[in-house]
């Protein structure tokens, strides 16, 4: 008697623990209990005690329910909190109000179910510096060095970029160094989101370069953006607006300032595992006369060799339609560097 007794009991807890389980009904008919921990990114976490943690499609769901109230993020943007009932294919319920109970959702509509919390968005970035030293028919020495920062959230971005480079030649003859490079320039840029894929942007540049006898090049713009793909792997963007640019040449005792259309791309992609390709251009025609602009462009190649160390080539392209007096239009500048990121 005793032994039936205990067989009952037994029999009685394993039905209450079935009864206070999640349930998820597959579209073969198949059916699985446990726990439903969270749903992210098309695939749901259930922790079964017979077979553990089970990792399942969502695509192949059927319905299924919940023996307590889950967080529930539709792709509409509804958030429901609630105890969730079984319904027809592809439908579930959820228990509340009358109303609630009368309505089925459906299961494709589910963006992500008890979403672990977003990581607080933190800076990121990286810096790099080349040396070049000669000795020997020629002495020259050349150092370089490149820094970017990056904070990305929900709803905005900002973005600061430095770079710098300086070269001397002796002179055989002489013995005096000659500059050959003296040049540097910082951005500054800043991105609001309107929607995932639209944004208002601010931007700034400030530039010098001693053997362009540009003294000074100051350029604040604003505009509209689109994020045409945003991932890990690729990101690509496009933005136009105007912009305000101020020049100052050192052969020249009067500056220009002149407003300008300003119309560019930002791009980047990873060509392998270690290989990362980046490339931006932007352009400024003169609203007064287009054939008067300045377009400045950068690519660079980045290769990891351990998890933060890389090695680049970077290559910056400036275009000025009225450069300084003497001085050419275009500018080419060349940069291999040893970085790190972080």
């Amino acid at each position: 008697m005793r032994g039936y007794l205990l067989i009952s009991l037994l029999c009685i807890c394993v039905f209450a623990g079935a009864i206070n389980a999640d349930e998820i009904v597959f579209t073969n008919g198949d059916r699985i209990t446990g726990k439903i921990d969270h749903a992210v990114e098309g695939k749901l976490v259930l922790t079964s005690d017979l077979a553990g943690k089970v990792t399942v499609e969502m695509s192949k769901i059927q319905t299924f329910s919940t023996d307590e109230p889950i967080t529930i993020h539709l792709k509409d943007g509804n958030i429901l909190v609630q105890k969730i009932v079984s319904s027809k294919a592809g439908k579930f319920a959820v228990e509340g109000t009358e109303t609630l109970k009368a309505q089925d959702f459906d299961v494709a509509a589910i963006a992500s179910i008890n979403p672990p919390p977003k990581p607080v968005p933190k800076w990121t970035g990286n810096v790099s510096a080349g040396f070049t030293s000669t000795h020997g028919n020629t002495k020259t020495e050349t150092i370089s060095a490149s820094a970017n920062l990056s904070k990305r959230t929900e709803k905005d971005r900002t973005t600061l970029g430095m770079d710098y480079a300086r070269g001397e030649q002796e002179d055989p003859d002489t013995g005096e160094d000659k500059k050959t490079e003296d040049w540097w320039r910082i951005k500054a840029k800043y991105d609001y989101f309107f929607s995932k894929k639209f944004f208002g942007y601010l931007d700034g540049r400030y530039e010098t370069d001693k053997i362009a006898e540009l003294d000074r090049r100051v350029i604040v713009g604003g505009g509209a953006g689109y994020q045409w793909i945003e991932s890990e792997n690729m990101n690509f963007s496009t933005e136009g607006g105007l912009a305000s640019v101020y020049e100052k040449y050192e052969d020249q005792t009067g500056s220009d300032t002149k407003l300008s259309a300003q119309l560019g791309y930002n791009f980047d992609m990873k060509l392998t595992k270690n290989v990362k390709l980046m490339h931006d251009l932007t352009y400024y025609p003169s609203l007064e006369k287009f054939s008067d602009y300045y377009l400045t462009t950068t690519g660079e190649v980045r290769a990891y060799f351990t998890e933060k160390m890389f090695v680049n080539f970077k290559a910056i392209l400036n275009y000025d339609a009225t450069p300084a007096v003497g001085a050419g239009s275009t500018d080419t500048k060349y940069l291999f560097g040893l970085g790190v990121s972080f």
